[in-house]
């Protein structure tokens, strides 16, 4: 039974869209996964918000069903480069919506 996100994709990534956004990609391994993460009842603007600590405002999900993609993208809170970035690449970003807890399921159990 799948406890994580990760469990349910092909491939979780993050990347620069920009130098002041980042975003994340979903590749779900079938539609039964794609339903899991795209239900806005369980993956939204503001468990985004609250995981990375941006406004819940500025997060844009796009889902895209005939795919089984899940595309997250929010303002960096950091600009790509400045003094305090501590990732230029948004290459670990996706560790943990890759790590959220699927609904009903507890990590590990």
């Amino acid at each position: 039974m799948p406890d994580t996100l990760q469990d349910l994709a092909i491939e979780v990534r993050s990347k620069n869209a920009g130098p002041f956004w980042v975003t994340m990609e979903l590749f779900l391994r079938d539609a039964a996964g794609y339903h899991t993460a795209a239900d806005e009842g369980f993956l939204n603007e503001n468990v985004i918000a609250e995981l990375y600590g941006v406004p819940a405002g500025g997060v844009q999900i796009f889902r895209i069903p005939a795919l089984n993609v899940v595309k997250i993208s929010f303002p960096r809170p950091i600009p790509q480069g400045s003094l305090r970035d501590r990732d230029i690449h948004a290459g670990q970003h996706h560790v943990p919506l890759a790590l959220l807890e699927l609904p009903g399921r507890a990590a590990g159990g």
